[in-house]
């Protein structure tokens, strides 16, 4: 004797499957927030990543203004800079140097920069408005027409270096007059690195006996406030050249966190 098979109507199956669709669906909810929470204790993110709130970006010219103003002034000084699509331009015969409206002690900078034909230009940090110009205090990262520019003859005074003080390892790092030229500042603990175009042309520790033997043998000898202190502004020298500078990032560093970009795998050769 055969047993009779009970069959479901169409509706009954669609029911039962979107019933299990649900509660797979809930499973799935369950678990993601499950991971989130885990996630959320840990500071990482679900790519793995640190979250990025200690980063100061300023490329948009609205940033720009609000970020920069001119060296012992409160404004930005507009007609002597200007900004346009996020690129930011020193004005041809004005001598303003910007600087950033906060303080870094421990940081990275990231920017790029071209220059005009023959122009010079620099980046300061650690700059403090009690002197009376922005290098009198701050180091200088060097930005240099090297081929059209007479500091160009020079190691020291050449393109990436650390001005009047080590020239660049790499001098070659120096890309053409008027195409972008990518720089990273980085600033820990003391620990100083120029990198140029994905190179790393000065290395150099802040308080070490041979570097404040070179400072004696410069004018700065002669500067009292001249890398007294790391932490302070960072500023973009105007020498009456232009000069562009655009997707400018500084990054505020731990003191005693690592940096993966700048360690001794992927370093090129420094100048120390």
């Amino acid at each position: 004797m055969l047993k009779a098979t009970a069959e479901r109507s169409p509706r009954t199956w669609h029911s039962a499957l979107t019933a299990t669709a649900r509660a797979r669906a809930a499973r799935g909810r369950s678990r993601r927030i499950a991971l989130l929470a885990i996630l959320a204790g840990t500071g990482l993110t679900s790519t793995g990543a640190q979250p990025t709130n200690d980063l100061d970006a300023f490329e948009t010219c609205e940033a720009i203004r609000a970020g920069f103003r001119a060296f012992r002034h409160d404004a930005f000084p507009e007609g002597k800079w200007t900004c346009e699509a996020g690129v930011l331009r020193s004005v041809k015969g004005q001598r303003v140097d910007l600087i950033t409206r906060g303080e870094y002690q421990d940081f990275e900078l990231e920017l790029e920069w071209k220059v005009s034909f023959g122009a010079n230009s620099g980046i300061m940090y650690g700059v403090t408005e009690a002197a009376t110009e922005t290098y009198w205090s701050g180091p200088e990262m060097q930005i240099n027409d090297d081929p059209h520019h007479p500091d160009g003859l020079q190691p020291k005074t050449s393109a990436g270096g650390l001005y009047d003080l080590i020239g660049p390892s790499d001098r070659g790092a120096f890309k053409p007059t008027g195409d972008y030229n990518h720089i990273r500042i980085v600033s820990r603990s003391g620990h100083v690195e120029h990198w140029l175009n994905g190179i790393r042309v000065v290395a150099y520790e802040w308080d070490s006996p041979e570097l404040r033997a070179l400072i004696q043998q410069t004018k700065f000898a002669q500067a009292p406030l001249f890398m007294k202190q790391r932490r302070g502004h960072i500023a973009l020298q105007s020498e009456g050249d232009e000069v562009w500078f655009r997707h400018i990032r500084i990054r505020r560093l731990s003191p005693d966190a690592s940096d993966k970009r700048t360690s001794a795998a992927d370093a090129g050769p420094a100048a120390k």
